[in-house]
């Protein structure tokens, strides 16, 4: 069976920035507008005043300092908080397709590989701009690759999950080469007049070349060890956007269409799940969490990200073994984990290993555990 390796990342990181004081200052002026016009109905109980933000409460309760977004302005606009993104005529690449060509661009040079090396275009993420064509066909065309594409969603773990596909499908022979790529634009499923998640997500898109290591000539390659996934069904992350949705009018327009948790079950339910998969994924693979030199996790909270490796440790972990990208990220979905190992994997040696490891949304839990090769 052939050894498959990560040859090549690339990351796509919006221009525009939003610092927390930015996001409060919007949401509180919606606040107190919505409070001032509902005075009335407030004071009689008929309707719940909206409670203010604050960015010591984000950061204590995220870890987040800012977010990119593809749009700045639509969002902190207290009257509209939604991003302007224009629809395109479909003759012009969509914004997906545009973030994943900047990403994979950058994949492809790390790798070495140009469009006639690479036969397979995996488009793995939260949220596609359409159901279809596949965002996956067009990247595979505005890249001028050969061969097939699809789209894949596994929210949070889209990204583990497309490597676990890219891998299947050079060892069954199906493709020799495979480029993943995460376009994630969250701000588009978010709400940001939510107090409590208003801040969560930001934009971003993530790319990963795989082939087999005895094609590669890449100087960044990893060798993936092994992939374990794992999905538990739960409705304490949700969204409820989707074709059917004109078929009741009545839920228009409602929370439930964008982003919705319960923040403290999913805290207090995924972790040890995760946890619980890397311990068990590093004991199939004989490999003591003593010997790894970094965890790669899922860009989500920060708390999260220490309680894991901890569990997985049994120690807190330094930030050089858990880097964090999210105090300046924010969620970015399935590119979160992949963030962070386009961003601290240089220092990583011949021989060292780590464990890339996503989570989400599902729930959904996906770990690749991989070693760099020379």
């Amino acid at each position: 069976m052939k050894q498959v390796v990560i040859s090549g990342t690339g990351l796509f990181t919006p221009k525009d920035s939003i610092s927390n004081d930015e996001l409060v200052a919007s949401y509180n002026a919606y606040a107190q507008a919505f409070n001032e016009s509902n005075q009335s109905a407030i004071a009689s109980g008929e309707v719940e005043a909206l409670p203010e933000s604050n960015s010591a409460f984000i950061e204590k309760a995220s870890g987040i300092k800012s977010r990119y977004v593809i749009d700045k302005e639509g969002v902190l606009d207290p009257t509209r908080m939604v991003p302007h993104i224009s629809e395109r005529p479909n003759e012009e690449w969509s914004v997906q397709c545009e973030m994943a060509i900047s990403a994979a661009k950058q994949a492809m040079t790390e790798s070495g590989k140009s469009a006639s090396d690479i036969d397979a275009v995996i488009v793995a993420c939260s949220n596609m701009q359409r159901p279809y064509p596949a965002v996956a066909v067009e990247v595979q065309m505005a890249l001028g690759i050969k061969g097939f594409a699809y789209d894949m969603n596994v929210a949070c773990s889209s990204a583990t999950f497309g490597i676990q596909a890219g891998v299947s499908a050079i060892q069954n022979g199906s493709a020799k080469a495979v480029l993943m790529v995460n376009p994630e634009i969250c701000s588009g499923h978010l709400n940001f007049r939510d107090r409590d998640s208003h801040f969560i997500f930001g934009d971003a898109c993530t790319a990963v070349i795989m082939e087999a290591e005895e094609d590669s000539s890449s100087q960044a390659k990893f060798r993936i060890l092994g992939t374990k996934l794992q999905t538990h069904f739960s409705n304490n992350i949700r969204n409820n956007s989707g074709f059917l949705n004109r078929c009741d009018e009545n839920g228009l327009g409602k929370a439930d269409k964008l982003f919705v948790q319960n923040g403290r079950k999913v805290f207090k339910e995924v972790c040890p799940m995760v946890a619980d998969q890397i311990a068990s994924h590093l004991e199939e693979h004989q490999i003591q969490a003593s010997d790894l030199k970094r965890m790669w996790l899922h860009q989500a909270n920060l708390s999260m990200n220490q309680l894991i490796a901890k569990r997985v440790l049994g120690r807190a972990a330094t930030e050089e073994e858990a880097p964090v990208i999210l105090d300046t990220y924010a969620n970015t979905s399935s590119a979160g984990s992949i963030i962070a190992y386009h961003l601290h994997k240089q220092d990583i040696k011949e021989g060292d290993l780590g464990v890339i490891c996503s989570f989400g949304a599902g729930y959904s839990i996906g770990s690749v555990i991989v070693q760099k090769v020379a």
